[in-house]
């Protein structure tokens, strides 16, 4: 890329169950505020689906549910690519190379894996070695800049590390990316434990709101959210995680600050605090829910990410060749 060229950015949320309000404000509000700035590829990864078991159906409907969502909450897909992992093959083939350069004990550190192997008696190999596809996908981009949560810091790491032994050993090829912190967003928590990220995998419904939750399932949801002992609206993370956690969602959906969220309900209690903070969560959600109905009615996507995985592919494409040139690979004439 020239001097003048905005920096490139890749990101993506793995289309294994709802998206959540988390993702929403954590991820997807961000992509947004960053298709403006940069050279963005926003990919639904697919491939990292099926680390774990996947039910066919369910998983082409969710891809297609993350690709509407993404283009609902604004991503506009004349100005970033947005395309399905698996329709651009050259991250399966550079996933491989990248594995052949990683260490079973730097993927047996990967808390992740640790984390989601804990008390199985059988655990699939994808799920080990999917942190080096997780890297190819960065470096075919050549990415600059990588948007990642507390979660996922541990695997920029190893591709960082990656990039450079692959840079070591066979010649300068591929970009180091930094991480990216983003401008806006928020960790947001789960509503029945807010020493846990809101996540989609969470077995009980109630802990998260969807992106399509119906306006009364969102309602009854942060009426049944866990509070704080006491009844003051008072940010206090430390003391006070689980009334924190709904002011920054409050915060997040009116646009106010903290301390203007916290000064609005000086006096009142948790009871008149939820029934506001619920209508807030369904006026951000209702456009974005109507333009998602829009989007899966007239069968649009389907284009969107063709095009998405054409511009996606004109880059992964020579990128692989570099790799598999410098790798010594016999590759075909042209």
């Amino acid at each position: 890329m020239s001097n003048n060229q905005p920096l490139r950015v890749l990101s993506g949320i793995q289309p294994s169950g709802k998206l959540t309000l988390g993702n929403y404000i954590g991820a997807l509000k961000n992509f947004v505020e960053m298709q403006g700035e940069y050279d963005c590829f926003f990919m639904i990864p697919d491939l990292h689906a099926v680390t774990v078991p996947q039910e066919p159906a369910d998983l082409r409907e969710q891809t297609e549910m993350v690709a509407a969502l993404y283009v609902a909450a604004g991503i506009d897909p004349k100005r970033a690519s947005i395309f399905v992992q698996s329709h651009v093959h050259q991250h399966a083939e550079l996933g491989w190379l990248m594995t052949t350069l990683s260490y079973m004990g730097e993927l047996e550190r990967m808390t992740q894996f640790k984390d989601k192997s804990e008390g199985k008696e059988a655990v699939g190999a994808g799920l080990f070695v999917y942190p080096p596809l997780m890297a190819a996908d960065i470096l075919l981009y050549q990415a600059h800049l990588v948007p990642v949560g507390e979660d996922q810091k541990q695997h920029l790491e190893l591709t960082r590390d990656l990039a450079g032994r692959f840079n070591f050993r066979f010649g300068e090829t591929f970009k180091i990316p930094e991480p990216y912190t983003p401008k806006v967003g928020a960790r947001v928590m789960s509503l029945d434990d807010a020493s846990k990220k809101m996540s989609k995998s969470n077995p009980n419904a109630g802990s998260y709101i969807a992106l399509l939750d119906e306006p009364d399932v969102i309602r009854k949801k942060i009426s049944r959210a866990k509070t704080d002992l006491g009844r003051e609206v008072v940010y206090d993370p430390q003391n006070k995680p689980e009334i924190s956690n709904l002011m920054g969602i409050y915060a997040q959906c009116s646009g106010l600050s903290i301390e203007e969220v916290q000064a609005r309900y000086e006096g009142q209690g948790y009871g008149a605090f939820k029934k506001e903070l619920a209508e807030r969560v369904v006026e951000t959600l209702e456009p974005i829910q109507r333009k998602y109905a829009e989007i899966r009615a007239s069968g649009e996507i389907h284009d969107i990410l063709r095009s998405g995985a054409d511009k996606a592919k004109a880059v992964a494409e020579e990128t692989l060749r570099q790799a598999k040139e410098a790798m010594g690979f016999l590759l075909p004439r042209r």
